[in-house]
């Protein structure tokens, strides 16, 4: 079992500090500043999100797949953190940029810009997520490097979100237009640095076999012939998501019924059948604990994104201060780094499985509770906020652990370990919920007739805000929990597991 050195685990932990600048600049602002700075309405922002989903939907698959079929002399999953990042940084500023254009040319540049910041994203994160299965071989060690990552991630998001508004404000004198492009400029140059020294620092030991029919064209062209299992579940579910009514309905029930009939169908065939593609869809569609994971992964973004998504508008209209949304965004992410720290030792004491369920509880409890938060009781809204925040920061920590735990199971039941394309999975829901958090964000707003431009809409969508920021995203908290009770991996499971797969690679060494 591989020990890591701290000085490696604290690099690594660097990247997702880089990423989180993006990540959690977007998850925090990017709906208000599209709203009230740039311009577009509510429910031309949900739609944004929502159809920039389907585009992730492909990318992360084919990313993993890259990703995974990768080799230089620095590894598989290192060179694509230093390649991705100036692309990072540049969609990064553009995102926040105000072009002096049309309603029409404003919103096709937010299309252009924001696919382009998901593109860039992609080709960094799916890579980097995946790197932390080939970094150690002992899953508590994962577990550890896990929670130094998301302490990272969270020191990035306190960065981005806790300095945002003072600096739009400063840098601005007055004019959030330049204020957001400046802004994003001194964002843009720190993760350059923070994802360079992130690459310098880690190394990839562990070199999963491969299977020598593989060829990187023919799998993509196998993937691009199969698009509609990837493109038609995600369209049926954005327009459902949507519209909300009869016929986007209709249209998602047969989707579903359909795949659920091809998906049995491609079940039923041999090995030898299928192609390699087709091979790995079978491996992560039998694969339980893989499945349980990638809806735990978006529905605790669901929780996490909707909660986050509200936050600049519950500060500037409910409570009064919009510059205290960064001051909570500060306390939220301090105590997230505590919670991810306490991470490791909390899962040996109760049980990932346990203290992954605890903890979903716990949250959602507390995030209920700030339904009623005195309009204006900000003392209120941080007491119980940073309380379930401690607990929230536990639930990415073991996720990205226990998706590593999924690539084990794939490589122990069927001598296939796909590293990238699990992770890539992973990275989808959490950017998949990050994007319909948002969207449900913006099309509750709307329903409550809110417009960013016209102040008079505020008054009635103030108890649209409450909800979003209390019961909804609880909703969500309380169903993963009883999703995770499902999940068949315990502890010792992964133990055996491991010390086997370990055995197998000194028998058998590639």
């Amino acid at each position: 079992m591989t020990k890591l050195p701290f000085y490696e685990k604290v690099g690594y932990a660097f990247g997702d500090a880089a990423a989180n600048l993006v990540w959690r600049g977007a998850l925090a602002y990017l709906a208000v500043f599209y709203t009230d700075t740039f311009g577009l309405t509510a429910a031309a922002a949900a739609m944004l999100f929502l159809v920039v989903r389907l585009s992730d939907g492909i990318t992360d698959i084919i990313m993993g797949m890259i990703a995974d079929r990768t080799d230089t002399k620095w590894g598989k999953f290192r060179p694509w953190i230093i390649w991705s990042t100036p692309f990072l940084g540049l969609f990064m500023v553009l995102i926040f940029t105000t072009p002096d254009l049309s309603e029409g040319g404003k919103l096709a540049y937010a299309y252009f810009t924001y696919i382009g910041l998901t593109l860039a994203y992609t080709v960094n994160n799916v890579p980097y997520s995946a790197l932390m299965g080939v970094m150690t071989d002992d899953d508590q060690e994962r577990t550890s490097l896990s929670g130094f990552r998301f302490a990272g991630a969270f020191i990035g998001g306190l960065i981005v979100m806790g300095f945002t508004p003072k600096l739009v404000a400063m840098l601005g004198a007055g004019d959030d237009v330049m204020g957001y492009q400046y802004t994003m400029y001194v964002f843009a140059a720190a993760l350059m640095v923070l994802m360079f020294i992130s690459f310098a620092t880690t190394k990839e030991r562990i070199s999963p076999p491969v299977a020598a029919d593989t060829d990187l064209k023919s799998e993509i062209s196998d993937l691009v012939k199969n698009l509609p299992f990837i493109i038609l579940p995600l369209l049926a579910m954005t327009l459902f998501f949507y519209y909300r009514e009869l016929y986007s309905g209709l249209f998602f029930a047969v989707v579903m019924t359909g795949m659920w009939l091809a998906i049995k169908k491609l079940l039923n065939n041999t090995p030898e059948d299928l192609t390699g593609t087709q091979r790995d869809m079978v491996d992560l569609l039998t694969n339980k604990p893989w499945l349980i994971l990638l809806g735990m992964g978006f529905l605790t973004m669901m929780f996490n994104g909707i909660k986050y998504g509200v936050i600049a508008y519950y500060f500037k209209y409910f409570i009064g201060d919009e510059l205290m949304a960064g001051q909570y965004f500060v306390g939220l992410l301090v105590v997230s780094i505590i919670g991810a720290l306490c991470t490791s030792p909390l899962s040996k004491w109760l049980g990932r499985k346990n203290l992954f369920i605890l903890s979903l509880i716990l949250s959602g409890l507390f995030t209920g509770a700030l339904f009623w938060a005195p309009q204006g009781d900000a003392t209120y809204v941080f007491i119980v906020g940073c309380s379930a925040e401690f607990f929230a920061a536990i639930m990415p920590t073991l996720f990205f652990s226990m998706l590593g735990d999924s690539a084990d199971y794939s490589e122990w039941k069927n001598g296939r370990r796909a590293t990238g394309l699990i992770y890539s999975a992973g990275t989808f829901v959490q950017k998949t919920g990050g994007g319909f958090a948002g969207a449900l964000v913006l099309i509750v707003l709307a329903g409550y007739g809110y417009d960013g431009m016209d102040k008079a809409t505020i008054e009635n969508a103030l108890p649209g805000m409450k909800l979003l920021m209390s019961w909804i995203p609880a909703a969500f908290s309380f169903a993963a929990a009883a999703l995770m009770m499902l999940y068949p991996l315990t502890d010792a499971k992964q133990q055996q597991m491991g010390a086997e797969l370990i055995q197998r690679r000194l028998d058998n060494p590639s």
